[in-house]
């Protein structure tokens, strides 16, 4: 009998089941063939505290001593960006994430090719940093085998039932007292197959492009630029530059792939901002960020029936919560005091949908 039975393998799942393998035994099932594949193995890997609705801030504030302590930050930096006319979009942005105003001059002095006849307004923040992603995924995994829990690849879940305790049926079936549903753009669907009310989690799918860097120039030290309205996103990554245009179009749970018209249109709010086109695109991809209703993630055992656990609707902020989000599900499971704020923990439980 498992102790904590864990659908999805990407952060949401195996953060939690390495705070739950301290408390109790633990497998985590993923249905494709590697760790992390869907959403978590396409995040933009960013660390930032200001990032998020208030309720994510207090999970990113929280999660920062761990990143620290494990060193899976690197300093990376972010730059806000708006055109002559953004103005509005562009103070309202700065004054959510906190970042501290520069002149287009010194702008151009972090980023060379940034275009000085469309560039109206900056600022910069120097507390981002980039998240070595693979080795927080590959340390949890670790985690929860070190703990002596297991962590299984090509575990499709076909049919979940509960009598007494939950049974869910893969290649093989198991039996489990508390079923954690981490399964991202998927909840919905496990919820379903449990007998659990769904919690209207949507999915939308957002682009990235790689190019080459930006005439030739080294970019290990260019901040990420991040255009006002969350219109479109470039960041350094291996010696070559990302390119998103940020779209947030609701989909359907699926292996997502980038949508070349939107593509091309956030490409293009890019290069009004800067001197250098865009002639070659390497690759491409696309993920799913998936959101409920107000926004932020979903964590904590379900009010109708508390052995079944959500671990949900991480959005784009997976990564940075990771440690705080999985620690507060820890802690509502095995009724320790968490250590949030008592009003972020009610803005972040089931019971609030």
């Amino acid at each position: 009998m498992i102790d904590f039975l864990i659908i999805g393998g990407g952060v949401a799942g195996l953060s939690v089941g390495a705070r739950l393998s301290e408390h109790g035994t633990v497998t985590v099932l993923e249905a494709e063939d590697g760790l992390g594949y869907h959403t978590s193995g396409r995040s933009a890997a960013l660390f930032e505290k200001g990032y998020g609705p208030n309720s994510v801030k207090a999970l990113n504030e929280a999660s920062a001593a761990f990143f620290e302590t494990n060193a899976y930050l690197t300093p990376r930096g972010l730059m806000l960006i708006g055109g002559r006319d953004q103005q509005a979009l562009f103070q309202k942005d700065a004054q959510d994430l906190g970042v501290q105003e520069i002149s287009p001059e010194d702008a151009i002095g972090h980023i060379p090719v940034l275009n000085a006849e469309t560039v109206g307004y900056a600022a910069i923040s120097n507390s981002a940093y980039d998240i070595d992603t693979d080795r927080v995924l590959q340390d949890f995994a670790r985690t929860v085998r070190k703990n002596g829990g297991s962590v299984l690849t090509r575990q499709r879940v076909s049919s979940i039932r509960k009598s007494v305790h939950w049974t869910v049926e893969t290649s093989e079936s198991l039996e489990a007292r508390n079923l954690v549903n981490a399964a991202g753009a998927w909840v919905d669907e496990v919820a379903q197959m449990a007998g659990i009310s769904p919690i209207g989690i949507t999915p939308y799918r957002r682009s990235i492009a790689r190019i080459p860097a930006p005439g030739g120039h080294d970019l290990r030290n260019w901040p990420m630029m991040l255009g006002a309205g969350e219109s479109w996103y470039a960041k350094p990554d291996a010696g070559k530059l990302l390119v998103s245009p940020c779209e947030a179009d609701p989909t359907t749970p699926h292996d997502a792939y980038a949508d070349d018209m939107v593509l091309a249109e956030g490409l293009a709010r890019y290069e009004a901002m800067v001197t250098e086109t865009v002639t070659r695109v390497e690759t491409n991809w696309a993920g799913l960020r998936s959101f409920v209703a107000d926004g932020t993630l979903v964590l904590g055992p379900d009010p109708s029936d508390p052995s079944f656990i959500w671990s949900a609707a991480q959005g784009g902020y997976g990564f940075q919560t990771a440690p705080a989000a999985s620690q507060l599900v820890a802690d509502l499971v095995t009724g320790a005091s968490p250590r949030l704020d008592a009003a972020i923990v009610k803005a972040l439980t089931p019971g609030r949908l």
